[in-house]
């Protein structure tokens, strides 16, 4: 499969890039970014969506290299992420969603050796293959609070083209806590904008879910006109890195709230700013701990799994912003940490990140659904988890071995390109210095090729 869609690929990047496709009537006013029609009248939406990512780096220098590390040989992988999308508006309040999915191919060094990893898209645990798994299944009610209707854009998280003004949302299944927490309309979405980790995702937000990116959970929202307040109660994975979760509330779980505030800071310009919190309970070790059994003789290197103790608890804070300056340029930014003393669980391992960024869409050179993205992200890891790691210990992404410390920092651009209907090309090239902290190592370039057909 792999091999018919690269061929696809190199054919589509010689399809003229003003094609649209008309059916023999007028050119529309708007240009179609879809395989199929979406009608706002159909109470069910189906959809699909194609990404294959086309990632490599060079031979960069290395003093040493762990079990963990990213490879200082040259290397090149292909990651690929097929989903299919389903709702359906089975009352004029109620939403089933139900979404499947397929996630193959590798990431560089099968995503070790950064924190800020270079591909969105890849599963960290190669070994589950691509065989179809549920992404989401769940309901979401509506419980109107207001009479007033405002216009919704239907989506695969939304299938109503309208709703009340003032709301109460509330879901209940499995889905993605990024599906709903920590987004960004810049600096979100991998399939259309950046790759990074932690320039898609705040890296310091180590949100409940499992190797996959999912988890189960209840959350209820309250939405107004100007400002929003989510709230969700999530499962944690039996262990960090793993596919299953402990569905054992008592001991593991997850809560997580954001609000947001929908204002900017120039007139007629769009502008938000969200302010996250979260509390983890798992199986958790403790950096310090590992450390003391090593240096007490008891461990041969520091092992974070032999010092797990459930109930644990690790908690962060969050902020998001982001502002319109032009019809043309947004720009955004976020910050993140959390305590540090316990491992990293659920997403990466980083325990403070500062990113700033933004994008510009291509009229000035008439291509308006084109999009140019820049952003610059540091992180960094508390003083326990630097030296777990120097005295030669592994998280589930980092482990080289030793460390001689440094902040990550990583900048990213992009370039996307409409093709024709719902097909785009992008160009991504990322700059990671310090990678995995790691003064002794790199830097790494890695220049990226991706495709995403919306279906």
């Amino acid at each position: 499969m792999t091999a018919r869609l690269l061929a696809i690929f190199v054919l589509l990047t010689c399809v003229p890039a003003t094609a649209q496709s008309t059916g023999g009537a007028e050119p529309s006013a708007e240009p179609v970014v879809t395989m199929s029609p979406h009608p706002d009248n159909w109470r069910v939406w189906i959809s699909a969506q194609a990404n294959v990512i086309f990632q490599a780096h060079p031979d960069f220098p290395a003093l040493y290299s762990g079990p963990n590390s990213l490879l200082a040989g040259g290397e090149s992988k292909i990651s690929e992420v097929f989903t299919l999308y389903t709702g359906l508006e089975a009352t004029r309040t109620t939403e089933i969603v139900f979404d499947l999915e397929s996630a193959g191919g590798r990431g560089i060094s099968d995503a070790l050796g950064l924190a800020g990893f270079t591909n969105l898209d890849v599963v960290r645990n190669p070994e589950l293959g691509r065989s179809p798994y549920v992404a989401r299944a769940y309901i979401r009610q509506i419980i109107p609070l207001s009479k007033q209707k405002t216009k919704i854009q239907r989506g695969i998280f939304n299938v109503f083209p309208e709703l009340p003004a003032k709301r109460l949302e509330i879901r209940f299944g499995k889905f993605g806590m990024a599906d709903f927490f920590d987004l960004n309309s810049a600096g979100t979405d991998s399939h259309l904008q950046f790759m990074n980790w932690t320039v898609d995702n705040n890296g310091g937000y180590d949100y409940a879910a499992n190797t996959r990116g999912y988890t189960f959970g209840a959350m209820a929202e309250l939405v107004m006109p100007a400002w929003s307040l989510r709230f969700c109660e999530a499962l944690m994975p039996t262990e960090a890195n793993g596919i299953n979760l402990d569905f054992h509330l008592p001991r593991a779980r997850a809560e997580n709230i954001e609000f947001e505030l929908r204002k900017s800071l120039l007139a007629k310009r769009n502008g938000a700013i969200r302010l996250l919190s979260y509390v983890n309970h798992a199986d958790m070790g403790v950096y310090r701990q590992a450390n003391q059994a090593f240096l007490a003789g008891i461990d041969p290197v520091p092992d974070i799994t032999a010092h797990r103790q459930q109930g644990n608890v690790k908690y962060g804070f969050g902020i998001n912003a982001e502002q319109e300056l032009t019809g043309l340029i947004r720009v955004f930014g976020r910050f993140g940490w959390n305590e540090g003393q316990h491992e990293s669980f659920a997403y990466t391992e980083v325990n403070q990140t500062f990113l700033l960024g933004g994008d510009l869409k291509g009229g000035p050179w008439r291509r308006k659904l084109d999009k140019v993205g820049f952003a610059v992200v540091t992180n960094g890891i508390s003083k326990d988890h630097q030296l777990c790691l120097k005295l030669g210990g592994s998280g589930f992404l980092l482990g080289d071995g030793n460390l001689n410390y440094g902040r990550e920092n990583i900048v990213e651009g992009y370039y996307n390109a409409h093709i024709w209907r719902g097909i785009f090309i992008g160009f991504d090239l990322q700059h990671v210095n310090n990678p995995g902290y790691n003064r002794d190592r790199g830097p790494v370039l890695v220049p990226a090729v991706r495709l995403h057909v919306d279906l």
